[in-house]
């Protein structure tokens, strides 16, 4: 069985693609063979094929698995807005069976690294009963967190962990991704989250002028996750 995992972050605009990409990427260098699946996604734009979501495109440009997009995403919505309310406004509501079924169907592929990621934060809603965390409590999977660094991620990490934690599930990592690059107190601050983080820091990965998935790469270390050779 390959290795699997769900990657969510600290917010919105943590990074949660650019340090997936920069994972699966790495593990593409290492030999393994990668899947990605992002269920739900709003902001999505609209092309001659139907609604395409930015994030999701680029996860599926790091697979080496031939999936189709609706594989890797097969709930698109065009508001950028919470996918719970985007979902609303096209007369949609999101379940969380179907969901998951989704994500199985990537998962039982059984690529060496797959990735599943999130939208937003760990409880961000899915509809008035069910959260996207309630999808990775169904898998069973561990989780990699992506902070995003800035003012006030060490509250926002803390409480993500916390939250990851009560739900039973493994927190297998986190990557500090510097979102922005005037923090002050910078180096003080991922020390706080080293200590305070019970799991291992992957990277840590700058400010990128081109946050490719080739460069992000770079500055993360998949031995951490202990990944099949």
């Amino acid at each position: 069985m390959g290795a699997q995992f769900f990657i969510t972050g600290t917010d919105t605009d943590a990074g949660k693609t650019t340090v997936a990409a920069g994972l699966l990427n790495a593990a593409r260098q290492a030999g393994l063979s990668t899947a990605a699946v992002k269920p739900v996604a709003s902001g999505s734009e609209a092309t001659a094929v139907g609604l395409r979501n930015s994030d999701a495109l680029i996860l599926q440009g790091q697979c080496s698995l031939q999936l189709a997009y609706e594989q890797v995403n097969p709930y698109a919505f065009a508001p950028a807005i919470a996918p719970h309310l985007a979902a609303r406004q096209v007369g949609v509501e999101l379940q969380l069976s179907a969901l998951v079924a989704a994500v199985e169907h990537v998962l039982d592929m059984q690529a060496d690294f797959t990735l599943v990621e999130g939208a937003g934060g760990w409880l961000v809603p899915l509809n008035s009963t069910a959260s996207l965390s309630d999808v990775t409590i169904a898998l069973g999977v561990p989780v990699i967190l992506v902070v995003g660094v800035r003012l006030g991620c060490i509250n926002h990490a803390l409480l993500t962990a916390q939250a990851i934690a009560a739900d039973g599930l493994r927190l297998a990592g986190w990557v500090a991704n510097v979102v922005d690059a005037n923090t002050a107190c910078l180096e003080d601050i991922l020390a706080t989250l080293d200590e305070c983080l019970s799991s291992p820091c992957l990277g840590r990965v700058p400010r990128l002028a081109d946050p490719s998935p080739v460069a992000v790469a770079k500055y993360l270390d998949l031995s951490l996750l202990r990944l099949p050779c």
